[in-house]
């Protein structure tokens, strides 16, 4: 195993609101939550200001629905207390957009909270979540959504896949072992940073009972049509060897056991931080995309072929994006911007000649925990 690559620095989900503006599956995940972070509202501690951090937010436009609801039935309940909401996400996050978004200033004004409420405060926070982000015992309310699958370290290039669910042996045991650590330190974090009482709500991407994970729900397999359209470009000479291992996404998606395993001994160092799991499930998502183009007749019907894939190719190209234009590092920016752009349009080609089984489904597992002592 190598020592490991930080990628902390260069990730990101692409900026100027485009990420949020064609992510309607991550947002209707998180809708979707509403009620799970209703129902902890009310067993967490009446502490004078509700503190509330979105751990992982990227602009902030995928949670602002959900947010904006939760606090209006908090006022609605006669819960006047300040509330502070913390974002957070790394450095190289557009923060300015979901500053501006928040107020108001961009997108859709129907869930601009900042504009519906009074005392209610936004704060962002340029640091990543494997760490603890505030101060002990402060927050009474930390929730996640398809973001801790991104590990802290990226333990090695994967010589034959881009992303750790198809790798080799020895690439996936060094991805696992990761994830095991980012994880356990992930609930440490929490631990520390939750007051007694407090909850933490986290939708992560992982692989269900089924063996199924995002992109992989029985139709085309995602993942693999993103290393078949790369290692395209690499058969045909337009990148170097070294760019096509480059591409390796920094994430481990973990199962159910994993995801559980922390909590399975009174032992650990997390059940001696005060964590107890309360539930865990998954949940899956059918790609809201697909959804509109069977709506509108599928092959043949009102939406053309074209169309669906013009619709589905930005949604991954979202969150994706910045793990291959990384791998080209080192080329002039109008070279990157050819050559992921050419990728991107074969997938969308391919889409539209054929789209039968392509579609982006979310499948997430959903944990409910608790932070307990006094």
């Amino acid at each position: 195993m190598t020592k490991g690559i930080n990628t902390q620095a260069v990730l990101a989900m692409r900026s100027s609101g485009y990420y949020s503006e064609r992510t309607a599956g991550a947002r209707n995940v998180i809708n979707n939550a509403q009620h799970m972070v209703l129902a902890a509202l009310t067993e967490t501690p009446h502490s004078p200001t509700l503190r509330i951090a979105d751990f992982g937010a990227a602009d902030g436009g995928t949670s602002r629905e959900m947010w904006d609801k939760v606090i209006g039935v908090c006022r609605e309940n006669g819960d006047n207390r300040q509330i502070e909401i913390i974002y957070t996400d790394l450095a190289s996050n557009d923060f300015s957009t979901l500053f501006r978004m928040m107020q108001g200033m961009q997108g859709d004004l129907k869930h601009a909270y900042q504009t519906h409420y009074e005392n209610v405060f936004v704060h962002g926070c340029g640091t990543g979540f494997h760490k603890q982000l505030m101060a002990d015992s402060s927050l009474v309310l930390g929730f996640s959504a398809t973001a801790m699958h991104y590990v802290s370290i990226k333990p090695k290039e994967i010589p034959t896949h881009v992303h750790s669910v198809c790798a080799d042996d020895v690439s996936k045991t060094a991805f696992a072992q990761q994830a095991a650590k980012d994880w356990q330190d992930i609930l440490l974090a929490r631990a520390s940073e939750l007051m007694p009482g407090g909850r933490f709500i986290c939708l992560n991407f992982g692989i269900d009972e089924s063996g199924y994970y995002l992109g992989n729900t029985g139709g085309q397999h995602m993942f693999n049509q993103f290393h078949k359209h790369w290692k395209a470009l690499l058969e045909n000479s337009t990148i170097t060897t070294e760019e096509y291992e480059r591409a390796t996404f920094s994430q481990y998606y973990r199962t159910i056991d994993e995801f559980c395993e922390p909590f399975a001994n009174a032992e650990s160092a997390v059940r001696k931080a005060g964590l107890i799991l309360k539930s865990c499930h998954s949940k899956l998502t059918k790609c809201p995309y697909e959804a509109a183009f069977i709506e509108a007749g599928g092959v043949g019907g009102k939406m053309s072929n074209r169309e669906y894939a013009d619709s589905l190719i930005p949604t991954m190209r979202s969150w994706s994006e910045t793990v291959f234009r990384t791998a080209l590092d080192g080329r002039n920016e109008a070279d990157i911007d050819r050559i992921v752009d050419s990728f991107y349009d074969a997938y969308r080609d391919e889409v539209a000649r054929n789209p039968a089984g392509h579609a982006m489904d979310y499948v997430h597992i959903v944990l409910d925990i608790e932070k307990i002592g006094g």
